[in-house]
């Protein structure tokens, strides 16, 4: 039984992930209608596309505190029904002010998701499990990339692009309702474990924490750690480069490359599509090259800082080709090399952390990475207003990820009192950098 619930969680966050992503795409599938609709301008369109990670990253804290103190499947419940709701209500934004409002409102229901399901994954999963369950449960995330396009396409040519966002939200109301129904915040507290099989989790979960030595405290503690640091300002170039493509990518095939809507709407679910076999299987890749090495850090940062090498490479290269053929595909290996890497970041900034403090350190890295993604719609807007074209904001995107990789290469290690530790006794992710 105790199999198949993990799998079933897998499952519902899986789906939760997929209308995560769904319903942001929404927006950047649709922003050329909005924008000739509210007659707003790049520059206007950046600023509402990054006032969803303005209200996101305010209140990232929040959401990792709540699932500490709350459990996640509160908190993950309240989190989708909230955003969804908001997301249904940008489908009634009269003017370029309550698109605003309700992009930031969006944002600030969306905020918790991410902490909340980690929590869940590393209460289900053991920590040698975790990376491949990791990126088995988030692969929801891109796919939702790729049924937005085709979806709101389709919606949106029938009945207008506000009735696409009140189809979405609907489909948020309706995983609420499964996920109350279906989920715990872990193995031991789901009705259906028999009392065997919990048994037999919790002594799991005790043996892994006596050989799991904890960083003291809570997340105070946590930010004396280099890797949470170095891998925290990783995860801010990552989602520079996430929002770049999610925010900006659909109108860049419109205004630059001349396709219809309809057209885009289907081709921008490519990318998506290798983002998703990124994701999947980067969360494997991960847990094997751990295994060969021996070595947890040193695994780790090889898959990151390469897979971050290789998107740098590919998105400098999209924004310089001409071709259509050329950009989707050289995007769609940068945004599935990126995703290759997601699984790399909890794995070694939370490793180590206290289960009631996974939430709120958690939530410390997801604010860390969405002032990037705060940036990144805004920052393109006023380059390609500035200058005409997406050339540099092409740029600028591979160039901080370059940096990203960069950091975590250099100054991802062990903590003095790691190496200070018999080998027997270091955390898992605490391998020789």
């Amino acid at each position: 039984m105790l199999k198949r619930l993990q799998w079933a969680t897998i499952g519902l966050l899986f789906a939760g992930g997929l209308i995560n992503y769904m319903d942001r795409a929404v927006f950047a599938v649709l922003a050329p209608l909005i924008g000739r609709d509210l007659e707003l301008d790049p520059a206007q369109l950046g600023l509402a596309f990054s006032v969803f990670s303005f209200g996101y990253t305010i209140f990232c804290f929040f959401g990792g505190w709540a699932a500490d103190r709350f459990g996640s499947k509160r908190t993950l419940a309240v989190s989708m029904a909230l955003w969804s709701v908001f997301c249904g209500l940008i489908g009634t934004a009269g003017n370029f002010l309550s698109l605003l409002v309700l992009r930031t409102l969006f944002g600030i229901g969306e905020s918790p998701y991410i902490s909340a399901a980690n929590k869940v994954l590393m209460r289900w999963f053991s920590r040698e499990r975790y990376a491949g369950a990791f990126g088995l449960a988030s692969s929801g995330q891109p796919l939702g990339g790729v049924v937005a396009g085709p979806l709101v396409g389709v919606i949106a040519a029938a009945f207008g692009w506000r009735a696409a966002f009140f189809a979405v939200a609907a489909i948020g109301l309706a995983w609420v309702l499964c996920w109350l129904l279906l989920a715990a915040n872990s193995p031991e507290e789901h009705p259906w474990l028999g009392a065997d099989e919990r048994e037999k989790v919790q002594r799991e979960r005790q043996a892994e924490a006596a050989a799991t030595p904890p960083v003291p405290g809570g997340l105070r503690d946590a930010l004396r750690q280099p890797s949470l640091i170095a891998t925290s300002l990783c995860f801010f170039s990552y989602s520079y480069l996430l929002y770049f493509f999610l925010s900006w990518f659909p109108s860049y095939l419109t205004m630059s490359l001349g396709m219809s809507v309809g057209t885009m709407s289907v081709v921008s679910a490519i990318p998506w599509m290798l983002g998703a076999l990124g994701l999947i299987s980067g969360g494997f890749i991960c847990d094997y090259v751990t295994r060969l090495s021996g070595d947890p850090l040193r695994g780790r940062k090889m898959v990151l800082v390469v897979g971050l090498l290789v998107a740098a490479g590919c998105v400098a290269l999209a924004g310089l080709v001409s071709s259509v053929p050329a950009a989707v595909t050289l995007m769609g290996l940068g945004v599935g090399f990126m995703y290759l890497t997601g699984p790399t970041y909890y794995a070694i900034g939370l490793d180590g952390v206290p289960e009631q403090s996974l939430g709120s350190v958690g939530g410390f890295m997801v604010f860390v990475a969405n002032v990037g993604g705060m940036l990144a719609p805004i920052i393109t807007g006023y380059l390609v207003k500035g200058t005409g074209t997406f050339i540099s904001a092409f740029i600028l995107a591979a160039v901080l990820v370059v940096l990203g990789a960069l950091t975590v290469a250099l100054f991802a290690r062990r903590s003095a009192a790691d190496e200070a530790a018999p080998a027997s006794a270091r955390p898992l992710g605490a391998g020789r950098a």
